[in-house]
């Protein structure tokens, strides 16, 4: 018995007739968009005949769980703070801190080699430095610059 109701299947006659016998008070059906545009005019015309209005509905799924919990996040980050860090601060799992961040600050274990050695890994490379070079200069094992080399030029 509501003036309104929201349907998720497709408007047919015998759904309508289902519709108003379940509610004769009726005055809104609301429906998805893409439905809306899959309802036959004569459908349309017909309920609005009976004083029935047919409205899509533009915001679809679930409503947001974290609002302002994404600038606090970077925030936070920006701040220096580890993931765990800020998922304890703010009672949230980590899975939804490395989420909701916009920074490129990526999961796993952080470098052994700072972005100095990682640039200057990179120039020498650049410059025509074989692999094996780069790691006796460099003191680095033949293995990490390889794997450095990967991820910079994939």
């Amino acid at each position: 018995m509501a003036k309104e109701v929201h349907v998720s299947q497709q408007l047919s006659s015998s759904k309508i007739m289902e519709l108003l016998d379940k509610n004769p008070d009726l005055e809104r059906i609301k429906c998805p968009r893409s439905i809306y545009l899959r309802t036959s005019k004569k459908y349309l015309d017909a309920l609005s005949e009976l004083g029935i209005e047919v409205e899509p509905v533009t915001q679809m799924g679930r409503p947001k769980k974290y609002k302002k919990e994404p600038e606090l996040i970077q925030k936070l980050l920006d701040e220096g703070k580890t993931p765990d860090e800020v998922a304890e601060i703010l009672n949230i799992p980590v899975k939804t801190v490395y989420y909701l961040k916009s920074s490129k600050f990526r999961r796993g274990r952080r470098s052994k080699y700072s972005p100095e050695i990682h640039a200057e890994l990179t120039k020498l490379h650049k410059n025509g430095a074989s692999a094996r070079e780069i790691s006796e200069k460099l003191q680095i094992p033949l293995r990490t610059v390889y794997y450095i080399l990967k991820q910079v030029s994939p």
